[in-house]
């Protein structure tokens, strides 16, 4: 992120299927709690330009920030109650249009080359009070209209706790606790499950046959574990240690997985690294 932007409060940041980096960033914390209608503004980063999107009146106490592809951008609150519209959208004059609910818990958002939006939730949406979290995956046009919801399919039961998601043109990869199957659902919504042997992974890059998950439980929070894929199956082939451009331990870290890239952020949340499979 640019340094002159540097002293504003970064609310969230993601980067887009193009490789752009977008950094949402407000004069305070909203807090977490849902606060007054403030401004913002999203910083967008790539191909060495910088552009500026002013968002007005946006509402999210923990917001989660998408770009879509007509250039206007979405807003959601993580968290929410029930039947509150925690969801904004934004065109690309920064002017708000719809608002709808999508469930609590929001774990992913991503939206595909169409608009549609995907939706990845955390146990407590899923195991809490809000009916449109329970199903953990569900994709969403952005009118609020319910497109596909995940149903349990032969080799993966219900979703307790969205892991990873993924989403490349119109294809959705997903990656849920308890049994950490793959799930890929393509154009038409036809679910494909492989049983992958691996837990706890947080990203996931995928390229034709080639499957790289990165992530897990306790000291192997950078772990990387190369896979092949079959029609079943994602066998591990070779296992190892994401580390930083200069060499050094990655530490704990944020994710955003785009085909078959993963993008790492570090705790101050200032620069994104990639690490690309293609």
């Amino acid at each position: 992120m640019p340094r002159r932007y540097h002293d504003r409060h970064i609310a969230h940041s993601t980067v887009d299927a193009y490789g752009r980096a977008h950094w949402l960033l407000t004069e305070r914390d909203p807090g977490g709690r849902r606060p007054d209608p403030y401004d913002a503004v999203v910083v967008t980063v790539g191909d060495d330009s910088v552009g500026e999107t002013h968002l007005h009146a946006v509402l999210a106490g923990f917001p989660a920030l998408e770009p879509l592809p007509d250039g206007g951008f979405v807003v959601a609150d993580q968290r929410s109650r029930a039947n509150e519209d925690h969801v904004q959208l934004f065109d690309a004059f920064g002017r708000c249009g719809a608002r709808f609910r999508v469930g609590d818990a929001i774990g992913h958002l991503q939206a595909d080359e169409a608009g549609d939006l995907w939706v990845g939730y955390f146990d407590e949406g899923i195991y809490g009070d809000d009916p449109l979290s329970r199903p953990g995956l569900r994709c969403w046009s952005t009118t609020g209209e319910a497109l596909w919801t995940f149903r349990p399919v032969s080799g993966a039961g219900e979703i307790s706790h969205c892991y990873a998601l993924n989403v490349h043109g119109r294809t959705a990869w997903a990656y849920p606790y308890t049994d950490f199957p793959l799930l890929e659902i393509d154009r038409e919504r036809g679910v494909r499950v492989r049983r992958t042997g691996v837990h706890g992974a947080r990203g996931l890059a995928v390229h034709g046959d080639r499957l790289v998950l990165f992530g897990g439980y306790e000291d192997e929070h950078d772990r990387l574990v190369d896979c092949r894929l079959t029609d079943e199956t994602a066998e591990p082939v070779t296992e190892g240690r994401l580390v930083l451009p200069d060499g050094s331990t990655i530490g704990r870290r944020r994710v955003v997985s785009r085909g078959p890239r993963l993008y790492v952020q570090g705790e101050a949340a200032l620069e994104w690294s990639v690490l690309d499979i293609s």
